[in-house]
Parts: structure tokens; sequence; C-alpha cells
């Protein structure tokens, strides 16, 4: 078994995508300042390389919940410019939210043509498909030239990248799933031990999910 290097550290890299971020913004002031978070895109079967989610931190002084980008360490293997290319969708979304931009639909799965014109915006080449709208997104030849710099620092610190977590195709769903409501009233499907381990908080209304009677 090869020998472990004596540190494991993805610091440097979480803050090469703040800087990334924040070089996205310096471009476009509308996009929100948000969390930077490295995390599984995994843990279903569809892989999820991102995603844009208000109101999920709140910062000490701030009477404002803040947003969120989750960038998934499966996709870090792809490189740098792919990397910016996933930071730049999430920013096309967070431009939408910015301002009052209804961009997606299906539970947040299909991207429509807003989402395309602010993705654009951005700076990507935006593709088509049936199940998921115009969510295709990739690095445009201008964006690549105007942040070539932040390309770089990526590419300096993309030195680590998580294994995908294995869903076979075969594997059968969770039948156990009851629906629970909060305040809005909206429902999720959800199994009872989980809910009953922690409160699960809708973003809306704040307020909890609670067993359908």
């Amino acid at each position: 078994m090869p020998a472990l290097p004596e540190r494991l550290d993805a610091s440097p890299l979480l803050a090469a995508l703040e800087r990334a971020w924040a070089a996205i913004r310096a471009r476009h002031p509308q996009v929100p300042p948000a969390i930077i978070v490295l995390a599984s895109g995994t843990q279903t079967k569809a892989i999820k390389l991102g995603h844009f989610a208000t109101g999920r931190w709140t910062v000490q002084g701030n009477p404002s919940a803040q947003p969120e980008v989750l960038v998934a360490g499966e996709g870090l293997g792809r490189g740098a410019a792919e990397v910016l290319a996933t930071l730049l969708h999430e920013a096309a979304h967070g431009l939408c939210w910015a301002r009052r931009i209804r961009d997606t639909s299906r539970g947040g799965r299909y991207h429509n043509r807003a989402f395309q014109r602010m993705a654009e915006h951005a700076g990507l080449t935006v593709t088509h498909s049936k199940q998921y709208g115009f969510a295709h997104t990739t690095l445009g030849g201008q964006a690549q030239h105007e942040y070539a710099a932040t390309i770089a620092d990526l590419a300096a610190h993309l030195r680590l990248h998580r294994r995908g977590e294995p869903h076979g195709p075969g594997k059968p769903a969770a039948r156990n799933l009851a629906v629970a409501c909060c305040a809005c009233p909206r429902k999720i499907r959800v199994a009872p031990a989980t809910l009953a381990a922690a409160p699960i908080v809708c973003a809306a209304c704040h307020g909890p999910f609670v067993l359908d009677a």
C-alpha cells in the first residue's frame, strides 16, 4: 500500500474556489456573495456537479441567511476550465435569483430559456436536452480568455478529487417514505426514521417538516 502524504488538506483548493467566485463577482457584481462548499455529488443516482442554494448559511452579524454554492468533489477531476464552468453555471443561477427570474422547473432539474440567456451572459456555451432543458454548459472561448488567470490558479490547486458513490442501476428504490409538510405548505417524501433523527427545515418558511396526518 503506497504511503499517504503527511498532510491531506483541501483548504488551499477551497481558497482557490473562493477566489474564482470573487473573480466572477468582479465581472458580474449582481452575483451574490456565497459560502463555497466542497461535498459529494453522487449520493443519489443522479450525478450533481454543483448547486446554488439560497438561505443556507447564517453569518454572525448579518441578519439575512446567505447563499451556498456547492462544488461536487467528483467533478474536480475534470480539470480547471470545467470546474470554472461549474462555478459560472451556479453564478448564472445566482444572477437569476438576484433579478427574481425563474430559471428552472421540475424541482430545479429543468433549466429554461431564461437560464440559457443568463448562462450565455456569464460566458458559457449552452446545449439543450429533453430531460434537463438548457442545463448542459461548457466554458465559452471568450470566458477562457477572460478568466485565464483564474483557470491557472485553480489548476495549481486541483490535486484531489472525490470518488463517486456506487449506485448500481438495479438498486431498488426505498418504499418506506412518508409525506411530510411544512407551514407553506410544501410536501416532501422522507423516511420516518430520517425525520425523527433530526429536524428537516423548509428554506422558504423556515418551519420544520412534520409527518402529514
